[in-house]
């Protein structure tokens, strides 16, 4: 089948949409379908569509239904979709319309959608190749903060959680990700100058922050939404625990009996948290072991099976060629 698979993301941007697409572009000329990724739908005549973003891919989702009514759309739902824009966009609502399917990347998604929604809506996990432990630095605790700097994402969380770390603590935080405005930017280079456990490395290739991450001892998601994050996936397919802020996508990708939750913006707790990932044996390894178990959710065979099973679903309903 040709399938349109559209990204409001480009390869330059090297954010989670992006690295869903390729992968799942990928996963989808392996099982036989030609795709072509696009941020914005040319016309090309495919019979299946694949949209990520509702609003932000909204033209194209349009478009495509528009010209192509009979001829199957599917739609991803990001963390601003699921947590935000359907709640009140009217062009997310319209795209939420026009999908023959929607896609949620954790188990807490469908609970965000109405019940004749959630009826159309698949569970597909992303995912991260194993990514083997390397020795990890004798002489300090090293936790990581990994994703552009933005709002959604609470960037500076584990910087103030730093500063209330004890004395005796060896923990050292560097976060890894592009500032998206100058005000972050500032900020960040303000912060790295008043706390000295605290570090901004900016923006760095994927391949060296994967390996980066193998080594590291902890990382941390401080999220305000989530629709189900990447870096999740490679934390554990890295053995790497994870601390994560309790909200709806992370609960979805950790389960709800995950024990290393902190409340939204709450930094004290955080900041408990890190230091008895470092300081409490027991308490380590009960994350490694919840997080070995969901670990099982997040392998790219798992991820590849879901998304061409929900494609499969529809290929004996389009004329298109194959």
């Amino acid at each position: 089948m040709r399938i349109a698979l559209i990204t409001p993301y480009g390869r330059e941007h090297r954010n989670g949409n992006w690295h869903t697409a390729a992968r799942w572009a990928r996963f989808l000329r392996e099982a036989g379908h030609t795709v072509r990724v696009q941020q914005e739908w040319d016309g090309y005549p495919a019979g299946l569509m694949l949209a990520l973003h509702a609003r932000r891919s909204f033209n194209s989702i349009k478009a495509y239904a528009e010209r192509f009514p009979d001829r199957p759309l599917l739609l991803a739902l990001t963390g601003t979709d699921l947590y935000r824009d359907i709640r009140d966009n009217a062009d997310a609502q319209q795209a939420l319309k026009l999908a023959h399917r929607l896609i949620v990347l954790q188990e807490r998604g469908v609970d965000e959608l109405a019940p004749h929604l959630a009826a159309k809506t698949r569970v597909i996990y992303q995912s991260s190749p194993d990514n083997p432990r390397k020795p990890a630095a004798s002489d300090r605790f090293e936790v990581l903060v990994i994703g552009h700097l933005r709002e959604e994402k609470d960037p500076f969380r584990a910087a103030w959680a730093s500063a209330l770390l004890p004395e005796s603590s060896r923990i050292q935080v560097t976060h890894f990700g592009d500032a998206l405005s100058e005000a972050m930017a500032d900020t960040a280079r303000l912060t790295q100058g008043k706390l000295p456990r605290w570090h901004w490395s900016g923006a760095v290739p994927h391949p060296a922050v994967l390996k980066h991450l193998s080594r590291s001892h902890l990382m941390v998601i401080s999220s305000l939404m989530e629709g189900g994050a990447n870096v999740i996936c490679e934390s554990l397919a890295a053995d790497v625990p994870v601390l994560a802020s309790r909200m709806s996508g992370n609960l979805g990708m950790l389960g709800v009996d995950y024990p290393g939750y902190f409340p939204v913006g709450d930094d004290k707790h955080l900041a408990r948290l890190m230091w008895q990932a470092e300081s409490d044996p027991a308490f380590y390894a009960a994350l490694l072991s919840h997080g070995r178990m969901r670990r099982e959710l997040m392998r790219p065979e798992q991820e590849a099976s879901r998304l061409t099973r929900v494609v499969a679903e529809f290929e004996q309903q389009t004329a298109s060629p194959a």
